[in-house]
């Protein structure tokens, strides 16, 4: 059966401001690229502190090009960033689906983050989740689908998502959706045709899943509630938080479980088996079916870690088939998504659509019933 592949182009219209755009929770990065490096690398701390109750990662102050990690440093940075704007998580504010979320984080990130380098957004197509449910009905079984629709004010009775492409569209951000695929897989496989056309890959998204990912040439920006902005993760802060390789962080998340997708981890099913014990082991043996493949014929560790891995081995390879992104998904890269974005739209675009936010919130009553969009 064929899938079906929605993508939205920008329209390129050049569109006389007539309001002025400045967003609310604005900071400046030319005092951090002022700063030595130790002073930063202080704040790494303080900034881990503040969100490590909360998220499973470490964020730094929005991070200058020429701090890149990596002996080659120079080459590098004279490659050209290409973002993956990750929507869906962004339309949330919690488990419930707001555009007003979407709308905040995308405003500091044009501001901010991406200004005119290629952005590429990608949404979950319609029945993504399906074949990863099949095989764990759990799997993000609790969220709350974000296309529905909204009864927004007077012309916007339409579904959230037809919104959000809108918005994106006006912005010049190619828009990809594609039916039966999770937006993560999708991400990943243009990731990977980006890499090969020896380009800069940035993922802007909270999910965790992109941490597999993580290269020299991978960097993953995140949206942090607590300090109101957008935050770079690299190859230098994964290891200066796990102490090991990240291609072995999609075998230590099979192991650990993704309590926010649904995913249980073998603490489920053996609760002596922690965070510590699965991160010495995968450092030692490199991968999950390294790991199981030398637990089936040795003995790898203590005597419940051994049990563990040889009683539950089918229940950590089907975590590895859930957890594992695909990068298979028949989607091409285009040549005009990596042109330098024009971002001539953001402004008016962008207070447009704070305006009509901001009318929603105003009880508009029509047969006993009154409107808002959220």
């Amino acid at each position: 059966m064929m899938k079906m592949v929605e993508i939205a182009m920008p329209t390129n219209l050049h569109i006389k401001p007539t309001l002025t755009f400045n967003p609310s929770a604005s900071i400046s990065t030319w005092n951090l690229r002022k700063k030595p490096r130790e002073t930063t690398k202080r704040k790494l701390g303080a900034v881990f502190a503040s969100i490590s109750s909360s998220h499973d990662t470490i964020g730094e102050e929005l991070w200058p090009r020429s701090e890149l990690c990596g002996s080659n440093k120079e080459k590098r940075a004279s490659k050209k960033r290409v973002f993956f704007l990750d929507v869906n998580p962004l339309c949330y504010a919690g488990s419930t689906p707001s555009l007003h979320s979407f709308a905040h984080w995308i405003s500091l990130f044009f501001s901010q983050v991406s200004l005119t380098d290629p952005v590429i957004a990608v949404l979950d197509g319609d029945g993504g989740s399906e074949h990863r449910r099949q095989l764990l009905p759990s799997y993000k079984a609790h969220r709350r689908k974000f296309s529905r629709k909204s009864s927004a004010p007077q012309k916007y009775p339409v579904e959230r998502s037809h919104v959000v492409m809108d918005v994106l569209t006006k912005c010049n951000v190619p828009v990809v959706k594609i039916e039966g695929h999770e937006a993560d897989d999708v991400v990943a496989t243009l990731a990977g045709q980006v890499l090969q056309n020896r380009h800069k890959v940035v993922i802007a998204s909270p999910d965790k899943d992109f941490k597999q990912l993580i290269s020299e040439d991978v960097q993953i920006v995140l949206p942090i509630a607590e300090l109101n902005r957008w935050s770079f993760y690299t190859l230098k802060h994964y290891i200066s938080q796990y102490n090991c390789d990240p291609c072995s962080d999609l075998s230590f998340r099979c192991i650990m479980g993704d309590e926010v997708d649904g995913v249980p981890g073998i603490q489920n099913v053996a609760p002596g088996f922690g965070r510590k014990t699965a991160l010495k082991l995968l450092k030692k043996h490199g991968s999950l079916q390294n790991l199981l493949d030398a637990a089936a014929v040795r003995t790898v560790g203590k005597k419940y870690a051994q049990d563990a891995l040889t009683k539950h081995s089918d229940y950590l390879r089907r975590n590895y088939e859930i957890l594992a992104l695909r990068r298979d998904v028949d989607v091409q890269l285009k040549e005009e998504w990596l042109v330098e974005r024009d971002r001539c739209n953001d402004s008016i675009i962008l207070s447009n659509f704070f305006k009509l936010l901001e009318q929603s919130k105003r009880p508009t009553y029509q047969s006993g019933s009154h409107s808002k969009i959220d």
